[in-house]
């Protein structure tokens, strides 16, 4: 079954799904909001599954080359001392791949070469979309109207084409949690790969790259909307006290470089993720907390079983009911567990819940964390056919 498909959203999500797409013959648009290819973001690491996801689509190797594999590290308290290991080692082991590391824009720039020139377009806005006629959908763009067998919902956590497909739906809510983070000027001189450190309230964590600079990020509670004029002068008095890397981290990256989101999740899960011949695809369709480290690789994962999907079922119908049969109580289920993780780790704030956790970290039997990470890590992607 070919066909042709809209996606709207050009972030890893939607790239991902135009490359599988692409990869079973279909012909595929993407329309991407964004005038300029920012690619605004800091760093991420990719679990097994959605490096699996990569190798699925064809693009897994470049993405290993760019990436850096994180062997080391684990989770600590902000006066350095240690709660639980992180044993890259044991999850290649495991899984054929530890966890890596990869700037955002390194990654996008990788998928976008995967795909060709024209089938970008940007600065272009896709704000509704004709699902009456049951063969075919439109997209309006200005004085122009794409049609297609299938479009993609990949617009984001504040997805408008989930909001008019949904209008009952509540949309993202707001986590309680808001992060600040940057990638370094320069390389930083650095022990571990990966590292989490919790306190009340507050997380700091980093990422090392192949290129030796680093990214970090800082989740604090806070209301929403709050923001500060000096981002990193406000972060050295959070967590200027704190272990190193930590100071050191700060004062390799510049003001102008600090990114600052509230972080919103889709609390309320989606009934379908699925509407006539629309797909939602990553955060448009399960928007989570980031404190799993799934958001992208769940996008992924989403990228490749729909291509399974349509390059092996009879009908898009069927391709797009088995999608969301597949895709829906999965990836609610890590957004579920992404937010538990959230209220036990970085957002307790309780001196004795606080104490209580750290002791029971302390105390928990070797290769815990392991066995968490491989309890969503572990995915296999259907075959394209």
């Amino acid at each position: 079954m070919g066909g042709s498909a809209v996606v709207v959203g050009g972030g890893i999500g939607g790239l991902a799904a135009a490359i599988g797409l692409r990869l079973i013959g279909w012909e595929v648009t993407v329309v991407e909001r964004a005038p300029v290819l920012a690619d605004a973001g800091a760093g991420i690491s990719l679990h097994a599954n959605g490096i699996r996801a990569l190798d699925a689509l064809g693009v897994g190797e470049a993405v290993r080359a760019a990436a850096r594999p994180q062997y080391t590290g684990g989770t600590r308290v902000p006066d350095g001392g240690r709660l639980a290991p992180m044993d890259g080692t044991a999850l290649e082991r495991e899984l054929g791949t530890p966890i890596v590391g990869i700037p955002r824009a390194v990654l996008h720039h990788l998928l976008r070469s995967a795909l060709p020139s024209g089938c970008l377009l940007v600065g272009t806005e896709a704000t509704s979309v004709d699902h009456a006629d049951a063969d075919r959908v439109r997209v309006p763009l200005g004085d122009t109207v794409l049609e297609a067998d299938l479009v993609v919902a990949a617009d984001g956590v504040g997805s408008r084409l989930r909001a008019l497909l949904f209008p009952r739906h509540p949309g993202p809510a707001y986590s309680g949690s808001t992060v600040l983070r940057a990638i370094t000027e320069h390389a930083v001189e650095l022990d571990t790969d990966f590292e989490l450190t919790w306190g009340r309230g507050a997380e700091f964590g980093h990422i090392a790259f192949a290129d030796g600079r680093a990214e970090w990020h800082a989740v604090l509670n806070s209301p929403p909307g709050i923001r500060h004029t000096d981002p990193l002068a406000e972060l050295r008095r959070r967590f200027g006290t704190w272990h190193d890397p930590i100071p050191a981290l700060l004062a390799a990256t510049r003001s102008d470089a600090v990114l600052h989101h509230d972080i919103h999740e889709l609390a309320t899960p989606l009934p379908a993720f699925t509407a006539g011949r629309i797909a939602l695809l990553g955060d448009a369709a399960h928007a989570m907390t980031p404190n799993l480290g799934q958001g992208a690789c769940q996008a992924l994962e989403d990228a490749a079983v729909l291509a399974a999907a349509l390059a092996t079922e009879p009908t898009v119908a069927s391709a797009l009911a088995r999608y969301d049969a597949e895709r829906r109580p999965r990836s609610q289920s890590v957004a579920r567990a992404a937010r538990q993780a959230g209220r036990l780790g970085q957002q307790l704030t309780h001196p004795l819940a606080v104490a209580v956790r750290n002791t029971a970290l302390r105390l928990a039997p070797s290769g815990m964390t392991v066995r968490t990470i491989l309890r969503h890590a572990d995915w296999t992607p259907p075959g394209l056919g």
